[in-house]
Parts: structure tokens; C-alpha cells; sequence
């Protein structure tokens, strides 16, 4: 089966490119174009997307506020933000609105190509280190600590150490080494995890271990 993908960008020729490298694609099937942020939550519910790029400023609504939307919608979705500029100020506010992960719109076709794959996956992070970086570079932005939500008293020992684990950037594969356990062993703990804490992906729940203190970014140590 292949990836369905909905494009979201103001500039047409944006958009074009990123047609051409994924149509180039067996695997991966251009749904539909958005050329503003109400059209993008428009065709997110009509087309069904596995995958959206989403650019960050548009108009109308921007992609921050068209995330909000499509998450609230409850669209399957996974959000990938495009940005001109690295850790732009926007990317910590969709992160937190539901996307997935972010990409500059400067990537390489493969590295596009692939994000998209692992997004589609339900992997949510693109390098392990994306989300880590973000939370640092925005510490100040964080809310004052958050009471911890009854979920996460839920979880079991290995499971919290999980979290912290995924909080400090880590990926299934130094997961597994970290653990002494399989990467399968790790994906099960991640996926159950998530259900407890029902949250979207891994990204969510980064930011819900963050917020409730159970990590802190390195910034403010």
C-alpha cells in the first residue's frame, strides 16, 4: 500500500517540487495541494492523508493552527512542519499543536523521501536529537511545571524509564543497547506508553515528560 500525502504550501512551486520527488516514488501518492492553511484542514478530512507537510507560514490560518485543527479533528495524520529556518520560532508551537516532527525545506529528495516513510511508520522523530534540540532551544518557552497527569502514574518503573530515555534523545536502537533488550522489547513499551498516556506519537509524549518535570532541558540545569 502506498503513502498518501497531502502537500501545504503557499508557493506553488513548492509544491511542485515536492510532487516530483515523491511521485518518483512507488510507495508514495500525492492526495492533494493546500495552498493556505484553511484549505490544508479542508483536504486533511476529505482526502485522509498518512502524511502531511505542512509549511509553517501560510495564509489565513497558519500550519500551526491548521495542526491544532486537523489533531482536534481527529485525522490519523502524521504532521511534518516544513521551515525556511532552523529551529524556527514556530516549529516549538506545532510540535506542541500535534506535529510529529519538522523538516527545513532545503532537505535532500531522500532525506525527504524517508522522513515521510518514518513518519508514516508511527516512529514520530525523524533524528531522535530534532525534538531534545527543540525543547533546549525553547526552555524558557516551557510552562511553568505542570502537575504530573494521573496517566503517567500509570506507567510501570520500565516504562518511565522509557520516557526519560526517549526525552534525552535516544532512539529504538540505543534504546535497546541502554536496556539490554530487543528493539521489538523497546517498540512494545513505547507503543504501550503511548496508550497510557494517549498521546499521539513519541514527540507527544516527550513533551508531556517535559512539562510534567519528569526531564529538563539541558539549559536549564
Amino acid at each position: 500500500m502506498s503513502i498518501r500525502v497531502l502537500l501545504c504550501d503557499d508557493q506553488a512551486l513548492v509544491r511542485s517540487g515536492f510532487r516530483m520527488i515523491l511521485e518518483a516514488r512507488p510507495d508514495l501518492e500525492v492526495v492533494g495541494e493546500a495552498e493556505d492553511g484553511l484549505q490544508a484542514v479542508q483536504l486533511a478530512v476529505r482526502s485522509e492523508p498518512d502524511v502531511i507537510l505542512m509549511d509553517v507560514r501560510m495564509p489565513n490560518i497558519d500550519g500551526v493552527e491548521a495542526t491544532r485543527r486537523i489533531v482536534a479533528a481527529g485525522s490519523g495524520a502524521r504532521v511534518i512542519v516544513l521551515t525556511t529556518y532552523d529551529l524556527d520560532e514556530y516549529v516549538y508551537d506545532a510540535i506542541r499543536a500535534g506535529a510529529s516532527a519538522f523538516l527545513l525545506k532545503d532537505v535532500r529528495p531522500a532525506q525527504l523521501v524517508e522522513a515521510i516513510r518514518i513518519v508514516a511508520a508511527g516512529d514520530a522523530l525523524l533524528a531522535p536529537s530534532v525534538t531534545r534540540r527543540l525543547l533546549d532551544r525553547f526552555a524558557r518557552s516551557l510552562p511553568d511545571r505542570q502537575p504530573a497527569p494521573a496517566s503517567l502514574s500509570t506507567l510501570t518503573e520500565r516504562e518511565v524509564e522509557v520516557l526519560r530515555l526517549l526525552a534525552s534523545g535516544l532512539s529504538n536502537a540505543e534504546l535497546s543497547e541502554r536496556l539490554f533488550v530487543s528493539e521489538a522489547t523497546v517498540k512494545t513499551h513505547v507503543s504501550s506508553l503511548l496508550r497510557k498516556l494517549e498521546v499521539r506519537d513519541r514527540v507527544q509524549a516527550v513533551i508531556l515528560a517535559y512539562e510534567a518535570g519528569l526531564v529538563r532541558p539541558a539549559s536549564s540545569r
